[in-house]
């Protein structure tokens, strides 16, 4: 008792807070989460729908089967808000994780750190194919990876502010 005392007035002398502030509030990560992976993924969704299908950039192999894995995350998302399912990060966990596999694999290919002469692309366009290329770095293997990494993240952020 007589530490907690010593320490609270050093706190209000020193002006510091009694308790280290926490990284991660888990109120705002369990309230929040789903419905940020809903945007990321409708965003991704939405996003390489609109380069296929309005400017007419033909997507790879791996971008199709990085489509097949995002696609899903954001229905089973938009579904779980819907429902209010509190256990939606194992559905959307394992989607993302393999997504997440073959984005790294692909940016691998594209930014040439991976042989060509290995990649999956034999017909159609090509996986190292520049299409696009925002500010000179932002490419579209690169997009699918960032919200792969940020999907993947979150659910495992969500599962374990679950578990506490």
């Amino acid at each position: 008792a007589v530490v907690s005392k010593t320490t609270a007035r050093l706190s209000v002398w020193v002006r510091l807070p009694p308790r280290p502030p926490k990284m991660f509030d888990k109120k705002l990560v369990l309230k929040y989460t789903l419905p940020i992976i809903f945007l990321v993924s409708a965003t991704a969704t939405l996003g390489s729908l609109y380069f296929s299908e309005i400017l007419k950039l033909p997507p790879c192999a791996l971008c199709w089967y990085q489509r097949i894995f995002m696609y899903p995350i954001a229905v089973v998302s938009a579904a779980a808000i819907f429902k209010k399912d509190k256990s939606w990060a194992f559905y959307v966990l394992p989607l993302s994780l393999i997504g997440l596999a073959i984005a790294i694999y692909h940016n691998l290919l594209y930014y040439g750190i991976l042989p060509e002469s290995i990649q999956p692309c034999t017909l159609g366009v090509s996986c190292t194919t520049r299409q696009l290329d925002l500010l000179g770095f932002i490419s579209i293997p690169l997009m699918s990876l960032a919200a792969f990494v940020l999907i993947s993240l979150s659910s495992l952020l969500y599962i374990k502010m679950q578990k506490k």
